[in-house]
């Protein structure tokens, strides 16, 4: 009896879990997701404060904040040089330092910051990853990074690799530049929306301290999650260059 009532409980929770959900702002007849643009604004504001602070009397030999803000660049710029070689990686560090911090800084916005303590009349404040809309955005950018890194190189010669070694391979190789975008923004939206659900259900179970471990996860995961599409992308960008 006790079990099955433990159960129903918790299929009540999980039915009034709403991440994900939405409200909506109409702009010229187009409806947008409004929280998701408010937090996007409140990353990209933080992520310009660290540059210019990081920028700001800048030293031969770096103080303390000059000296975080060059060490997380120059974590970016391996990542770019790993990928893409010596030859490339000046060109491309901009695109991949941006797509790093940018991701980074939204699942953290989602992770750190308490925004369900603001109550919205539908939907809630959360990562702005933990929107389809969002991480397809990034990847489809991304599938146009590289075919513009493969255009630029070898002009409409970069097309010969799609019937390269054979003719035969063509449908696979167009199957595969579909596919890329696809794992890329599946990958990221489906971590960072479980992790948002996990910690969702087990706060509403228990309030105070069995969640603090899944958040202290969450944030760990977060930052795995812009390393691996950035280094991601820097490796298809590379695969078109070659």
């Amino acid at each position: 009896m006790y079990p099955e009532i433990f159960n129903s409980n918790i299929f009540t929770l999980l039915a009034e879990v709403e991440v994900g959900k939405h409200f909506y702002w109409n702009i010229a007849g187009f409806l947008v997701h409004g929280q998701v643009l408010v937090v996007l604004w409140f990353v990209f504001l933080v992520l310009l404060v660290f540059s210019l602070l990081g920028t700001k009397d800048a030293q031969r030999i770096p103080h303390s904040f000059q000296n975080f803000m060059e060490s997380a660049l120059e974590f970016v710029v391996d990542i770019a040089r790993n990928q893409l070689g010596e030859s490339f990686y000046k060109e491309w560090t901009p695109y991949i330092a941006t797509l790093f911090f940018f991701i980074f800084g939204c699942n953290w916005a989602g992770a750190v910051i308490p925004w369900k303590l603001i109550v919205l009349p539908e939907g809630e404040f959360a990562a702005p990853t933990n929107d389809i809309n969002t991480t397809v955005a990034l990847a489809l950018l991304t599938s146009f990074s590289y075919f513009y890194a493969g255009l630029s190189k070898k002009g409409l010669g970069y097309f010969k690799h799609y019937i390269e070694p054979l003719p035969l391979l063509l449908p696979i190789k167009i199957l595969e530049d579909f596919t890329k975008p696809l794992s890329l923004s599946f990958r990221l939206f489906g971590n960072v929306l479980a992790d948002e659900l996990t910690v969702s259900v087990l706060t509403s179970l228990v309030p105070l301290i069995i969640p603090l471990p899944i958040m202290l996860l969450g944030i760990f995961a977060g930052s795995v999650q812009a390393l691996i599409f950035s280094t991601l992308a820097a490796a298809y960008i590379a695969e078109a260059l070659e």
